[in-house]
């Protein structure tokens, strides 16, 4: 009975971290579908998150409500400046050029973090509505703030999923992801598209910072905790947006399972050995499509 209440509790924490990597990983799905582009500045996307809700809970103690609202714009705004200021004289580049000035906004927002002060290379925490709170089921014990996680990311990603399929510029985001010439000859403005894909991204990156933050607590190297979010989009399939949720639950499992029961170490190559093993079975994902090309 012990072990049965220690995994229960251990894969629900995994559900709560599965969340946070699937609305990073669905922000690398969007940019890839509307672009072909790999956005290695994502994590990075989710320090910067972290640290702008941690400034706005602490030092102009907002609250936790408050401040998750103006991460979500600010973080929308800066993915909007970046597709516009950086990104959009690069359309018609090779995908590769671009993959590497991600890699280079990455670097700089670091820089960035570094030199900002009251922020810098030190470790932050803040609470929120949900620390120090737990339910009791049983002789499980579960923290409000996992709760909170799940419960929260479900809603935004259930609000994405719904713009996606219901709204007009969803339809032109999908129709701009399938055929981008057959997008422009319909008149749908694919620039636009770009910058709202970024916005969108960049936005869910912030989501999964300030949430991550009470856990993993607010640090430069949170950047890369958000990177574990791309085998969870291998995983699910780079062209699936559902899948990039269902990907990031099983990479959160597996890593909460691997922490506890294996060796120590093992939980930080999970995810990655996950990665390798599906590229080398089942490249295109889970619920990905192979598409052949003629040469």
């Amino acid at each position: 009975m012990e072990f049965f209440n220690e995994l229960t509790q251990t894969i629900l924490n995994g559900v709560a971290i599965g969340c946070i990597y699937g609305m990073v990983a669905l922000g690398f799905v969007l940019i890839y579908k509307s672009t072909e582009v790999i956005n290695f500045a994502q994590g990075e996307l989710l320090m910067l998150g972290a640290f702008i809700s941690y400034s706005l809970i602490t030092q102009l103690h907002l609250s936790y409500w408050t401040a998750l609202v103006i991460t979500i714009l600010a973080m929308g705004i800066v993915g909007a400046i970046l597709e516009r200021v950086v990104l959009r004289s690069l359309v018609g580049e090779p995908t590769y050029a671009i993959v590497i000035v991600t890699i280079g906004i990455s670097y700089f927002i670091r820089s960035v973090v570094s030199m900002v002060p009251g922020w810098g290379t030190d470790t932050y925490g803040f609470r929120t509505p949900f620390t120090d709170k737990f339910l009791r089921w049983g002789d499980v014990v579960i923290s409000y703030e996992y709760l909170s996680i799940v419960v929260l990311a479900f809603v935004l990603i259930a609000v994405v999923f719904v713009f996606f399929g219901y709204s007009r510029m969803g339809t032109a985001m999908r129709a701009t992801s399938q055929n981008q010439l057959a997008a422009v000859y319909m008149g749908i403005s694919v620039t636009r598209v770009f910058s709202l894909t970024w916005t969108i991204a960049a936005a869910l990156g912030g989501i999964g910072g300030i949430l991550l933050a009470p856990i993993t607590f607010v640090h430069m190297n949170m950047g890369f905790i958000g990177l574990k979010a791309v085998p969870a989009a291998v995983l699910g399939g780079f062209t699936s947006p559902p899948g990039a949720i269902v990907g990031g639950l099983i990479i959160g499992i597996t890593e909460s399972l691997a922490g506890v029961y294996l060796e120590e170490g093992w939980k930080d190559i999970a995810a990655w050995i996950i990665l390798i093993a599906v590229l080398i079975i089942r490249p295109q994902g889970l619920f990905g499509i192979q598409e052949k090309k003629k040469v």
